[in-house]
């Protein structure tokens, strides 16, 4: 579950272009579920309000292959929106979905924008993957206006079968040990996740970084064995035990 999109290793050396060269392997998965990204789009759409207002400028930072934006488009008519990857794998297959896929970086001099450029950014399955996520919210928080908003959404390393897992000893879903293969956990993808975050840090760690928090919101993961779906979709009315974590704030 991934947008394939750390648009911000923020790595240096060898561990930078390790990641960079996992991160270009197409056989890595560049989308994650479409009830996520739903969910989410739904929450954007309501902060922002129609584009009879004022059309606003949307960013999706590591949007990867596109699928969350263009999910996310037919409810935000009107609005401009811009994908976000430094991967060029990424961006060929966004190009097909998105009006405007723009290459750029949170690292290494930061993103193609002026500050206050944008009205909103989508940054959806990215920030587990950053070695350096506070430098990415710096960033972020540079190109949004004052007031805009952030959407975030990323696994919830407290979602109900982990807590499970962890007191059978089993290594929590989400979590990676390596880059190579899975180990000690259940599935079979490896997407690279570096951070994982409760829904306390969450709030906390965006808190910090310059943004109030306005919602919290929990959503289902597609990778849930199909028996336990309905189980899933019901521990997102508790968003401390959902799978993923839908997080809306706003710059201060």
């Amino acid at each position: 579950m991934t947008s394939k999109a750390p648009a911000a290793a923020g790595t240096t050396g060898v561990v930078r272009r390790g990641l960079r060269d996992f991160y270009e392997d197409p056989a890595v998965p560049v989308a994650s579920g479409s009830a996520r990204s739903l969910r989410q789009a739904r929450m954007l759409a309501a902060a922002l309000g129609p584009a009879t207002a004022g059309a606003k400028t949307v960013l999706d930072i590591g949007c990867g292959d596109g699928s969350a934006a263009a999910t996310a488009a037919p409810l935000l008519a009107g609005h401009r929106l811009v994908g976000v990857d430094w991967s060029q794998d990424a961006l060929r297959r966004a190009h097909a979905r998105v009006p405007y896929a723009i290459r750029g970086e949170l690292s290494d001099g930061g993103l193609p924008f002026a500050a206050g450029a944008a009205d909103a950014v989508l940054f959806s399955e990215v920030i587990e993957h950053l070695v350096d996520p506070d430098a990415a919210l710096d960033e972020i928080r540079r190109v949004l206006r004052p007031g805009g908003h952030l959407m975030l959404s990323t696994p919830n390393l407290a979602a109900w079968y982990n807590r499970a897992l962890l007191l059978a000893g089993v290594q929590p879903v989400f979590s990676e040990v390596s880059l190579r293969a899975i180990h000690g956990r259940p599935g079979k993808e490896v997407v690279g996740h570096l951070r994982l975050y409760t829904a306390r840090a969450l709030r906390e760690f965006v808190a910090a970084s310059g943004f109030e928090v306005v919602r919290l919101k929990g959503a289902p993961f597609h990778g849930v064995p199909r028996p336990l779906r309905p189980l899933d979709r019901l521990a997102c009315a508790v968003p401390s035990a959902s799978s993923i974590l839908l997080l809306h704030a706003r710059r201060t």
